[in-house]
């Protein structure tokens, strides 16, 4: 393929159970549309048989790239590699248990053809279609977790962790070039940056349904996470961002 009008980044770590189902799906919904377009899976140094199932699934698919850290770097460090490497004129990163439909694409795109230069899907906009509602503890962090980073970094945007975000070529250069943030904070960081470099983000409703195997922790990763708040305002403030 010489020209990718479309990428869909999807990050993978330990994933045998849910990932070839995820592919099947992206595969079959892509392959009703005209465009040209790739599937980048980011393999973080699995230690089960994802590796090897999503290499049996790309010996019969040319649209899957495989791209494989050789030991576990976090999610952030994965969607960074997934989406520098990206060829599409527009990158989507999506979490490998498809918790955003695919089809989700088709309500994005046009946003980004037509002036905006990053979409984030979001489970708390009215007009948001919840299929499968996480615990209540974990809603309830997630939304003391989005009010500290409107009061500390971002103001404005309702849901900063939905894993279904888009960006145009030039934003994702510019972008991720300069993330630094390998673990779960990392949509923060993009978005902070998304908005310091002046892109405009259109953040949209979004069907979406929790899955059971998540594997973000409520008390380990909230605590790095609010710490990470923190980090992304001094790296600031210190110019690692220019």
């Amino acid at each position: 393929m010489k020209e990718c009008f479309l990428s869909v980044i999807i990050p993978a770590y330990n994933e045998e159970k849910r990932l070839l189902s995820t592919l099947s799906k992206i595969c079959a919904y892509l392959s009703t549309k005209d465009f040209p377009y790739e599937i980048i899976v980011v393999d973080d140094g699995s230690t089960d048989n994802t590796l090897q199932m999503v290499k049996n699934f790309a010996s019969s698919n040319r649209h899957i790239v495989i791209l494989i850290n050789e030991q576990n770097s976090g999610k952030g460090y994965s969607v960074r590699k997934g989406m520098l490497s990206a060829r599409g004129e527009y990158a989507f990163f999506t979490d490998a248990d498809l918790s955003t439909p695919i089809e989700e694409i088709e309500k994005c795109l046009p946003y980004l053809i037509n002036g905006y230069d990053v979409v984030i899907g979001s489970r708390s906009m009215p007009g948001s279609d919840i299929l499968v509602h996480q615990p209540w503890y974990r809603e309830k962090m997630g939304k003391i977790f989005n009010f500290m980073v409107n009061m500390v970094l971002l103001k404005g945007i309702i849901d900063t962790q939905c894993g279904f975000k888009g960006f145009k070529r030039e934003a994702v250069k510019t972008v991720f070039n300069r993330c630094k943030i390998d673990g779960f904070s990392f949509d923060v960081e993009a978005l902070y940056l998304s908005r310091k470099y002046n892109f405009k983000i259109k953040e949209i409703p979004i069907r979406w349904e929790n899955s059971p195997l998540s594997k973000v922790s409520p008390i380990k990763h909230s605590l790095q996470m609010f710490k990470d708040l923190i980090g992304i305002k001094i790296k600031d403030l210190k110019g690692d961002y220019r």
